[in-house]
């Protein structure tokens, strides 16, 4: 409130908050590879069962039984991928968050691929099983990506690449509309395969990129109540809320 008042901060308004979100580009390469993740498992929890169901004639009980396996696997599968992106981030800064991310995504466009030309129902299962994984770990490697994007319109940024997977679900559902499923899910397959190529594109102000740049060494002061290390950004933060 003091740096404020002295006119050495500026207040940003919500409006110009959500400019600032728009504006990024990052967020927009978000916003196509979370359509490729979170867009996948909307597509998939509306196909999978009529899938398994025409394809290998199961019956209604059986095939929505089957099918129910790539939401159970929510359970963990998006933790994973936020902690793998943890992990990557203590090694490697913010390359090793891309890092993830591509993993995850070329796995689950790889996997998607390997799904539309599995003609026997154990196969199926097995592959539907590694692909859930792999599409809800994507999902939260995008999101541990997110609060680095612009720290100021974190609510912004995160609206937009949610509606993405929103939009994704939308896209890929047309395609199940208008194709036979095999084909839709090798649509679907070389789509995501497609968003990996904008990972060599995030350039995130003050963090590494995927094949070049360093991350800043943020500069450490001493908390005067707690004698601990805390950044610049978090003195800053405490002058503000003082």
């Amino acid at each position: 409130q003091e740096m404020k008042k002295n006119g050495t901060m500026s207040e940003l308004s919500a409006h110009s908050l959500f400019l600032r979100g728009i504006m990024n580009y990052n967020t927009w390469l978000l916003f196509v590879q979370y359509g490729c993740c979170f867009g996948v498992e909307l597509t998939m929890n509306n196909a999978a069962a009529t899938y398994f169901q025409e394809e290998f004639s199961q019956s209604t009980e059986s095939a929505a039984s089957i099918a129910s396996i790539f939401g159970w696997i929510n359970i963990f599968a998006r933790g994973l991928g936020g902690f793998t992106s943890d992990k990557m981030n203590q090694r490697m800064g913010m390359r090793g968050r891309i890092i993830a991310q591509t993993v995850f995504l070329t796995a689950e466009g790889i996997f998607v691929l390997i799904f539309a030309h599995t003609q026997n129902l154990g196969g199926s299962i097995i592959v539907l099983i590694f692909f859930s994984i792999f599409v809800q770990a994507a999902e939260g490697t995008s999101y541990g990506i997110v609060p680095y994007v612009d720290s100021k319109a974190t609510g912004t940024i995160a609206g937009i690449v949610g509606a993405g997977g929103n939009v994704g679900a939308v896209c890929f559902g047309l395609g199940f509309r208008n194709l036979a499923y095999r084909d839709a899910f090798i649509l679907m397959g070389c789509s995501v395969l497609g968003s990996v190529f904008l990972s060599a594109l995030f350039f995130i102000d003050g963090h590494s990129a995927l094949f070049s740049g360093e991350e800043e060494q943020q500069i450490e002061t001493l908390d005067s109540t707690t004698q601990n290390p805390r950044t610049l950004e978090q003195e800053e933060e405490a002058l503000i809320f003082a």
